[in-house]
């Protein structure tokens, strides 16, 4: 099995783990060499926490907080992330040489974000959410939440192609966590891999979540590593292929273990021009 991992950069200083860390730029950039030197493919740099009751940051703020991040790290070789809803962030973002874009609304938080990822030729992460950071998870409600998921896939993916982004341009990610109760998350892990139905790679971002708390009734997402790499083992053989996450190396070594256990087939697609996968 063919993997990507995504290593978290949050410069923010409320994001639900790491917030606060690496918000200033020396520290910013000393956590991404850290996350390269652990093995980490791609890094996703994000300027707005997205934790449950988290409130929106300005589009000029977020993008003081990230642009300056991306440039550096772009300049010096590495494949860049930006973790942005706002189309203007997703822009400034391209042009400093992001190549690809993490939306976790799927297009619509901002409706111009596909217009922009369609005329930028990059990749992008179409993302589930129900309703917003704020409020999403106040009471979540499906009828069958992989089912539902997978309706709001393919409406999303024909409003690309609209825009004129192509197929080969999205990889889907049903969003653990956002808008979602803990059986939602468990009920789409179980059945990830009928998402493949859409033909495109999936993302999968669990790592130290606080669905992962409620199970083992712990004391905080510093607890969560063990686990955390249990639900990325899973997702690798159920047919993911991205892995965003804050542990790099440890979900390495745990996805080389689980890819040499059950091999099979390689990614549809690249993120990245020249990127080698992981696994």
């Amino acid at each position: 099995m063919k993997f990507y991992v995504v290593g978290i950069l949050n410069v923010t200083p409320d994001s639900f783990y790491d917030g606060g860390r690496y918000n200033a730029k020396d520290k910013a950039y000393e956590q991404a060499l850290k996350l390269i030197e652990e093995g980490a493919d791609i890094l996703d740099v994000g300027g707005e926490s997205t934790r449950p009751g988290s409130e929106a940051v300005e589009c000029q703020e977020e993008i003081g907080r990230v642009i300056p991040v991306i440039e550096r790290l772009t300049q010096e070789g590495f494949s860049v992330s930006v973790d942005t809803t706002k189309s203007k962030v997703a822009q400034r973002a391209i042009e400093a040489g992001a190549c690809l874009v993490n939306d976790i609304s799927g297009f619509t938080m901002d409706p111009q974000m596909a217009a922009v990822i369609a005329q930028e030729k990059v990749q992008v992460v179409l993302s589930h959410i129900q309703g917003t950071p704020k409020d999403m998870q106040k009471n979540p409600l499906y009828g069958n939440v992989t089912q539902d998921v997978m309706a709001f896939f393919k409406k999303q993916m024909d409003f690309g192609f609209k825009q004129g982004l192509s197929k080969e341009q999205i990889i889907l990610d049903p969003g653990i966590g956002f808008g979602k109760t803990l059986e939602h998350n468990l009920q789409i892990l179980r059945e990830l891999d009928l998402f493949l139905e859409l033909g495109r790679p999936l993302m999968i971002g669990t790592s130290r979540k606080s669905f992962i708390g409620k199970i083992q009734k712990d004391n905080g997402p510093h607890e969560r590593l063990a686990a955390s790499l249990v639900t990325s083992a899973w997702a690798l053989q159920k047919g993911a292929t991205y892995f965003r996450v804050h542990d790099v190396r440890e979900t390495q070594r745990a996805l080389t273990m689980m890819s040499q256990l059950t091999k099979k087939g390689d990614p549809s697609t690249r993120v990245c021009s020249g990127l080698r996968p992981s696994g």
